[in-house]
């Protein structure tokens, strides 16, 4: 396993990206390259396998205070996509928009561990027996498995007419698994960038046995609950950190917690979260697309609000320094926003959180979760897969699926406990992104209709 491109390969089509930018003021040019394998499973048979490969060179050019980009897949004849840019740019008003900011300058980058030669054991063959001994256990407990176990290598390559070459390669490991028995399913899901750490034996044991206790699930009546949220539902809530106002543009615009409330205490104080590029779970990676180094941002320390990401052009608005999220997905304008967030561990195992709970529910995850109110962090969704009455302090019957719609600051400020085991879910639709978090202690979360 290695490299789709390679670094030599990735720079060389960079500058030959700028050499066609010589009528520009600036010029800057990413290259990125996902090259992945995944082995697609349901019921009793390996149904795909994939080999996917996806590439993107995009300039950027500066022309008379104008800007404008353009992209291409042939990354070995970029000419193409430069003059379209350069075409954009000189078009006065109809072509491009003012330019806001500078192209980075070189800058030394942190050491990150992101390539694990694990990764390159868990070829086809090992997903195989993974995905077949998950299909053998669910059908020893009267189920059904589905699930998809994959790996990849991300690359990242920038260069700027400021001097910036940067290049660096990233190892993948990913597992989703679903089982049902009966009316009931159970689901997991993890990623990062070594593969064994995933625990996948592990966790089809976990799963198929949750699956098999849920098989006639009750309905659960409206109301407020202490709930135990696990590390995937957890994780869902820090999606919507970035429509809560926690990037530079909304910081710019004045909307959203960083702008209105810095500094406020909006969760409990066992709460931090962090887009934290440099830790060593969840998708690390050490620059982004505009060649800037990242660095740690603290939207939560102990419950308290922090600060918003950016990219060159926000902190440019801001008169800040840009703490190097620049982004660019498909069909999307270039914005900053969170690639990887974490919410820190606490010190309880899940059955003590479990444990603090006389009634209440257990929930594993969160689906078709959409943001209601930005400004109140107001979230809607329905729980979904292993999900458990909790009596006693025991978790006991199993329960359907129910909607909710909560304030995500309201049910953070709630938390009295944190869980110490995390897992990983990606974040979609983001480049490289991830979320990360740990399970939670809630008390008085309200399933169904607001009042």
């Amino acid at each position: 396993m290695e490299p789709y491109v390679g670094g030599d390969a990735a720079v060389e089509a960079l500058e030959r990206a700028l050499a066609h930018a010589k009528g520009a003021e600036e010029a800057e040019a990413f290259l990125t390259v996902r090259s992945g394998e995944y082995t697609r499973f349901a019921g009793e048979r390996i149904h795909q396998a994939q080999d996917i490969v996806e590439r993107q060179l995009m300039v950027r050019v500066v022309v008379g205070g104008r800007t404008a980009r353009a992209a291409t897949s042939r990354i070995e004849d970029p000419g193409a996509a430069v003059r379209t840019a350069l075409a954009l740019a000189e078009g006065g008003a109809g072509g491009g928009r003012p330019a806001s900011h500078r192209v980075a300058a070189a800058s030394p980058y942190p050491e990150l561990d992101l390539w694990h030669a694990d990764v390159e054991a868990w070829d086809a063959a090992a997903r195989s027996r993974d995905a077949a001994h998950a299909m053998r256990e669910a059908a020893a407990a009267g189920g059904r498995a589905y699930g998809m176990f994959g790996r990849a290598v991300t690359e990242l390559a920038v260069a700027t007419t400021a001097g910036v070459r940067a290049y660096a390669a990233a190892t993948e490991a990913s597992g989703a698994l679903t089982v049902k028995a009966g009316g009931g399913s159970s689901y997991w899901c993890d990623l990062g960038r070594s593969a064994p750490a995933l625990g996948v034996r592990e966790a089809v044991e976990r799963t198929v046995a949750e699956a098999a206790r849920s098989r006639e699930p009750v309905e659960l009546p409206d109301g407020v609950q202490d709930v135990v949220l696990g590390p995937l539902a957890a994780g869902e809530l820090l999606h919507f950190f970035g429509a809560f106002g926690f990037t530079g543009a909304a910081a710019a615009a004045g909307v959203g917690a960083v702008a209105r409330t810095p500094g406020a205490r909006m969760a409990a104080p066992s709460i931090t979260v962090a887009d934290d590029a440099l830790a060593d779970v969840g998708l690390p990676f050490p620059f982004d697309i505009e060649g800037v180094p990242k660095r740690r941002v603290d939207f939560l320390t102990e419950g308290r609000v922090g600060e918003a990401v950016t990219d060159l052009a926000t902190a440019a608005r801001l008169g800040t320094p840009s703490t190097g999220h620049a982004h660019i997905a498909r069909e999307e304008s270039p914005a900053a926003i969170p690639a990887n967030l974490v919410l820190a561990p606490g010190t309880t195992p899940q059955d003590e959180l479990v444990a603090g709970v006389e009634r209440g529910v257990y929930v594993q995850r969160f689906w078709y979760t959409r943001v209601v109110d930005p400004q109140e962090s107001t979230i809607t969704g329905v729980s979904r897969d292993g999900c458990f009455l909790i009596e006693n302090g025991r978790i006991t019957r199993p329960v359907a699926g129910k909607r909710f719609t909560e304030s995500v600051f309201g049910l953070l400020s709630r938390v009295d406990a944190v869980g110490d085991r995390v897992a990983t879910q990606a974040l979609m639709n983001v480049w490289n992104g991830a979320a990360t978090a740990p399970a939670l202690r809630v008390r008085g979360f309200r399933f169904g209709p607001r009042p």
